[in-house]
């Protein structure tokens, strides 16, 4: 089969040289393209990995970045805080941060961010479970 291919690209190179003609044969356009397909094929499920990857490693950035605020809260020994209420909006979607009061140790921290329909805690008082990323409610 690869001779049978070889031997005709070779005879319509040697008919075009002969007869003037100039640009590509029509199967050379098709190995281009199928070759084109390969690649979408391959890349396609990749970069939506990448998005997901993304997506999660945000929602994990803004429940830490909220517990940490919520400690500095707490060694300010300001009581009233609302460190751990912020929203950050992303183009389609938001992050939320969320907790009901500010505890009296910092070791009590648990920070909720729930966004891209999914959902992380972070902080000393999070169990393993709900510090991994989980589909929100």
């Amino acid at each position: 089969m690869r001779a049978t291919i070889k031997n005709y690209i070779e005879s319509a190179n040697r008919r075009r040289e002969e007869e003037g003609e100039e640009g590509f044969s029509l199967i050379e356009l098709i190995i281009v393209v199928v070759i084109l397909g390969i690649l979408v094929a391959i890349a396609i499920p990749i970069f939506g990995n990448i998005q997901s990857t993304a997506q999660d490693n945000a929602l994990k950035a803004a429940a830490a970045s909220g517990a940490t605020a919520v400690a500095a809260a707490i060694a300010d020994s300001d009581a009233n805080s609302t460190a751990a209420s912020a929203i950050t909006k992303g183009s389609t979607t938001e992050i939320v941060l969320s907790e009901a009061s500010v505890p009296a140790t910092v070791d009590a921290v648990c920070v909720t961010a729930t966004g891209f329909n999914k959902k992380v805690s972070a902080g000393p008082a999070c169990t393993a479970a709900s510090q991994s990323v989980t589909a929100a409610p």
